[in-house]
């Protein structure tokens, strides 16, 4: 043992200690940079090279909502109306939700996800953690998707 710990009796790598390592780079690199070995194929093949996607050069629909009459700018936050299934804004549906219940002090309305609200109550304005759900409203129906969403989603995801 030469006291650095370790096996001493393997063999020294000649040339490597004193290359830059753009050599070192060079001396890794295989023929074919885009090789790349299929074990079903058994052989090597060229990896397909990456093509950006085409998005939709059309501009994006700007809908009246039905509850208040005004343009939805931001169609991506858009809510389905529950009866015609027309889009229409967030805050509307808070709004509309919230003129038919009673809040306490404490209460607030609130997105909970997949299509849902909920009146929600915090204990304390410092504690926005702890929190307990009152009521829900199924607002969205997750099984049928609008088709004004269909056409939205293309502007988005090409994939």
């Amino acid at each position: 043992m030469n006291g650095k710990g370790g096996n001493n009796r393997r063999k020294p790598v000649k040339g490597r200690d004193n290359d830059t390592w753009q050599e070192v780079q060079k001396r890794g690199k295989k023929s074919g940079d885009n090789a790349r070995y299929g074990k079903s194929r058994g052989s090597m093949y060229e990896r397909p090279r990456w093509m950006p996607p085409v998005l939709s050069r059309e501009p994006l629909p700007v809908p009246d909502c039905p509850y208040c009459g005004k343009p939805i700018k931001d169609i991506a936050v858009a809510l389905n109306d529950r009866n015609s299934g027309a889009p229409v804004h967030f805050d509307c549906v808070i709004a509309r939700i919230g003129g038919g219940e009673v809040l306490e002090k404490g209460d607030a309305i609130t997105y909970i996800g997949g299509g849902r609200f909920g009146i929600i109550h915090f204990d304390g304005p410092q504690h926005l953690r702890v929190f307990t759900i009152k009521k829900i409203f199924e607002w969205e129906d997750k099984e049928n998707r609008a088709e004004w969403r269909k056409s939205i989603s293309e502007h988005y995801s090409v994939t």
